[in-house]
């Protein structure tokens, strides 16, 4: 088994070396350990903007990452600790989360932590979510990974995952909100997450005596870079592969009531229709058809209204006004 400890904080990078290990390591067994500074990490099924709060992450510079295993969307920072195992694809049963959560549960048990492996893939102590845990298989290999949540900020945690539910009509997959904890009230206060990294190191190799360290090399991390770029960096991966949705949404602005209704396919917007008491000059269909073939994102949205005359449509408002209307 190979041993790799991340160097870096950033989620694109992290979240993209689990991709390239894939490749680097095609028949090895690895175990790969990260902490990612703040961060918002997507199942690949799911439509982004439904899961997370889009003002509060734009404003907190919040990172947000769309990972290659199916399931929930979790929140990471510096007190959260991750854990991936690649094995080869028929080594394991594909749906047994219990076999690559084990080494976690017997390493937090040995510290007096009554941690158990609860429905299909989530760890809990007392009745509270501290680790959730996700699958794929690809290019013959199989890759579990997990959260440990030790000292996480648990109100930056709710507020970057609040979002409006009746502003989206999809197929995506949800997540479901559980009731989560951190295992700082269950440790000694002054634990960090590179003790919880020593001790699952110590206990993977008492179990692979013979696994070894790797450090990345040069061109390790010049490959994770450039499949950051291309790929983990992009509005087109994060964003635009969310499933087709409906988006609506009615806001309230001294010019009148404005409510928008948008159909987006790979995050582009094919149809608007926008509806409301505001008094314009010019027809709203002009707009609704500017709208058409326009990335359903606040940054181009703001950069195309830069171009129009919006009183014209609406009245007296703001971009900023119309733009709380997209979000």
């Amino acid at each position: 088994m190979v041993l790799i400890d991340s160097p870096s904080h950033n989620a694109y990078f992290n979240i993209a070396s689990e991709e390239y290990l894939l490749h680097r390591f095609p028949t090895e067994d690895l175990f790969l350990l990260y902490i990612n500074a703040p961060s918002i990490i997507v199942g690949k099924f799911q439509n982004t903007l439904a899961e997370i709060n889009l003002d509060y992450v734009r404003e907190k510079e919040i990172k947000v990452v769309r990972r290659m295993s199916g399931g929930g969307t979790v929140y990471h920072d510096l007190g959260n600790l991750n854990f991936s195992f690649h094995t080869l694809l028929g080594q394991n049963d594909f749906g047994d989360f219990s076999f690559f959560t084990q080494p976690v549960l017997n390493m937090l048990n040995q510290l007096g932590v009554p941690a158990v492996l609860e429905g299909r893939n989530d760890l809990l102590v007392k009745g509270k979510k501290f680790s959730g845990n996700a699958k794929l298989a690809r290019h013959g290999k199989m890759i579990q990974h997990g959260t440990i949540l030790l000292d996480s900020e648990m109100e930056v945690l709710g507020e970057a995952l609040k979002v409006n539910p009746l502003k989206f009509i999809d197929k995506a997959i949800k997540s479901t909100r559980s009731r989560v904890t951190n295992l700082i009230n269950y440790l000694p206060k002054q634990t960090t997450t590179a003790n919880l990294k020593q001790l699952l190191t110590e206990e993977i190799m008492k179990n692979n005596p013979e696994a070894k360290r790797y450090e990345l090399t040069e061109e390790d991390l010049q490959g994770i870079q450039n499949l950051m770029n291309e790929k983990y960096k992009t509005w087109e991966w994060n964003y635009g592969f969310s499933p087709n949705y409906n988006f609506q949404k009615a806001i309230k602005v001294p010019a009148g009531f404005i409510e928008m209704h948008l159909e987006v396919v790979q995050g582009i917007i094919e149809k608007a229709k926008i509806f409301g008491d505001f008094f314009a000059s010019k027809p709203i269909e002009d707009l609704e058809e500017m709208l058409i073939g326009s990335k359903h994102d606040i940054s181009d949205l703001r950069a195309l209204f830069t171009t129009i005359d919006l009183t014209a449509f609406f009245g007296k408002v703001t971009p900023e006004e119309i733009f709380d209307a997209f979000k």
